[in-house]
C-alpha cells in the first residue's frame, strides 16, 4: 500500500482551490439572487398588466373604472422602476463575478453571459 504525506505547499495549494471555488460561488449565488429578484419583479407586473388589459378597466369609461385604471398604471410604473434597479444591481453583480473569474485567471466569459441573461430595461408606461 502507498501512503503519500502532503507537504506544507500540496496542503496550501488544496486551501488555496477552496478558496477560489468558495469565492466564485459566493458571487455567482450573489447573481442568481439577484436575477432571481428580477423574476418575482416581472412577474408581479405581468399579473397588473393583466388586470390593466381586464374588461372593466376602460380608461374612457369615466368615474371609477377610469381611477382604477389611473391607480393600475401608477402600480405598474413604480414595478418598472423597481425592476430596472433591480437590473441595475443584478449588472453591477455580472460585473463583479466577471471581474473576480479574471482575478482567478478564467478570462473566457461568454457562458457566463449567456447563462446568467439579464433582461433588457422596461420601459415606463405612459398615462392617457
Amino acid at each position: 500500500m502507498i501512503t503519500m504525506k502532503k507537504t506544507a505547499q500540496d496542503i496550501l495549494q488544496e486551501e488555496l482551490l477552496k478558496e477560489r471555488i468558495a469565492v466564485l460561488t459566493r458571487a455567482s449565488e450573489r447573481l442568481v439572487e439577484a436575477l432571481d429578484s428580477l423574476k418575482v419583479i416581472d412577474t408581479a407586473i405581468g399579473e397588473d398588466m393583466a388586470l390593466l388589459k381586464s374588461p372593466g378597466n376602460d380608461p374612457h369609461e369615466g368615474g371609477p373604472a377610469s381611477r382604477r385604471h389611473a391607480r393600475l398604471i401608477s402600480g405598474i410604473n413604480e414595478k418598472i422602476e423597481q425592476f430596472n434597479s433591480a437590473r441595475e444591481y443584478a449588472e453591477l453583480r455580472m460585473y463583479y463575478l466577471i471581474v473576480t473569474r479574471e482575478a482567478l485567471g478564467l478570462r473566457r466569459h461568454q457562458r457566463i453571459e449567456e447563462f446568467y441573461r439579464i433582461p433588457p430595461k422596461k420601459q415606463r408606461l405612459v398615462e392617457r
